[in-house]
Parts: structure tokens; C-alpha cells; sequence
């Protein structure tokens, strides 16, 4: 086996825990939110106001998918349509206060237990992995995100309203 088949083993083992905290965290808010819907939001609440079809681009599903949950997180008071302020014949889908403030509660509990779990490794693995979980965050387009100043980094390279 190579090390590109064991590491790949490895995230794979990973993301299921980490699948798991995120589905306990959710669960925790008593919120009837999936985590596809949640994934939403967070993209919203981390990269501002967007178009339909940019949200569909960046869940990687079919525009009417994401009109489905976009029309369903709406009337659950998690996003909103506006018009596009640059742009007044287009709508954006916009996080309400009330999205935001579900992001920062289900981020909290995940930061909470995923910091109960890395107290749990051996201190000398823990440091390359903050390199190695950056650089693969990264890979994957995600951007930087912490709890600590509760404020996203937004990505440079891509539209945030089509």
C-alpha cells in the first residue's frame, strides 16, 4: 500500500468522526436542519450573500436541489432572498440573524467536542497536524475558519455573487 493509500485511509477513518461530531452538534440545537442544509448556511454565513446558482456550484448539486433547500430554509428562518445589490433584477440568498446564530451555536459544540478529542492525542502528533489539516482544507477549497474570532475567512479567488 502507498502512502497516498494509507493517508487517503486515514481521512476517510477521520471525516467519519468527524461526520458523526458535526451530526451531534446539530442534534444538540434541537434544530430540524439536515446537514446539507446546515452546509448551506455555513457556506452563506462564511462567504456572504450569494446567487442560486453560485450555492449550487459550491454544494455541488443540480440549481433545483438548491432552490428546494434554499425554499425550505427560508421558511425555517435560516436565509432569506434579497436583491442583488448590485443587480436589482437578480436575488441573492442571504444568512438572517437567526441562520448565524445556529452556525455559531452547532460551531461552538463541534469546536467543544473536537477539542475534547485532539486533548486525547499524544502531544507530539498534534502539532504537525495543524500544518497537514490546514493544507488539506485548503487543497479543498474550504477557507480558514475560527471559533476564536468568530469571523470566517472569505475566500479571494471566487465570485461571492454571480
Amino acid at each position: 500500500m502507498s502512502d497516498a493509500d494509507d493517508l487517503t485511509d486515514a481521512v476517510l477513518t477521520a471525516s467519519r468522526l468527524l461526520v458523526a461530531v458535526s451530526a451531534r452538534s446539530l442534534a444538540a440545537v434541537e434544530e430540524t436542519l439536515t446537514l446539507p442544509q446546515l452546509r448551506l448556511v455555513v457556506l452563506l454565513d462564511s462567504r456572504g450573500p450569494m446567487s442560486l446558482t453560485a450555492l449550487a456550484d459550491l454544494l455541488e448539486v443540480n440549481p433545483s436541489t438548491a432552490k428546494r433547500m434554499i425554499d425550505r430554509l427560508v421558511t425555517a428562518g435560516m436565509v432569506a432572498r434579497e436583491p442583488n445589490p448590485t443587480s436589482r433584477r437578480e436575488v441573492v440568498v442571504v444568512v438572517t440573524g437567526e441562520g448565524s446564530r445556529v452556525v455559531r451555536e452547532v460551531m461552538a459544540r463541534r469546536r467543544a467536542e473536537i477539542s475534547t478529542i485532539v486533548a486525547r492525542m499524544p502531544e507530539h502528533l498534534r502539532h504537525g497536524l495543524v500544518e497537514a489539516l490546514a493544507a488539506f482544507a485548503e487543497a479543498g477549497g474550504e477557507p480558514r475558519w475560527s471559533a476564536r474570532d468568530q469571523t470566517p475567512e472569505r475566500p479571494r479567488d471566487r465570485a461571492e455573487v454571480d
